[in-house]
């Protein structure tokens, strides 16, 4: 039995990485699925950022724990607690190197859906893009 590929195409990431290679590498490996990529370098950016644009410009969050600035709890605690429609809403994804239970419970307490932990399987990121993001 074949099994049915997650499918990104034309969905908006806001790619928050404060490693410039992994970012890069991350950047690319979307793009090659189909998804529209930005990069920003920090908590802070990305909050920025994401208040910048106007509500529904990004699908989808894929947010590093461990930033400069910012990291991405507190990145992650201010955009839920913004006064527009998609704050609550957008799907926003850990991406960490402390794979424990614990930091999977603590980025969920933090208001983010999914826990991914590095270094990133693209299939794996992928799919939990697909799943979060409903057209």
């Amino acid at each position: 039995k074949e099994e049915q590929k997650a499918d990104i195409t034309g969905v908006n990431i806001l790619l928050a990485e404060d490693n410039e290679l992994n970012a890069e590498i991350a950047q690319t490996l979307l793009v090659d699925e189909g998804a529209n990529v930005t990069v920003v370098s920090d908590g802070e950016q990305a909050v920025r950022e994401f208040a910048r644009c106007a509500p529904h410009t990004y699908d989808v969050i894929l947010m590093d724990i461990m930033m400069p600035k910012m990291d991405g709890m507190s990145a992650t605690k201010k955009i839920r607690t913004m006064n527009r429609p998609d704050a609550a809403q957008i799907p926003i994804i850990a991406m960490t190197a402390n794979a424990f239970e614990e930091d999977a419970r603590k980025c969920v307490e933090a208001g983010m859906n999914a826990h991914l932990s590095k270094p990133l399987q693209m299939d794996v990121v992928v799919g939990t893009i697909a799943e979060y993001y409903k057209r």
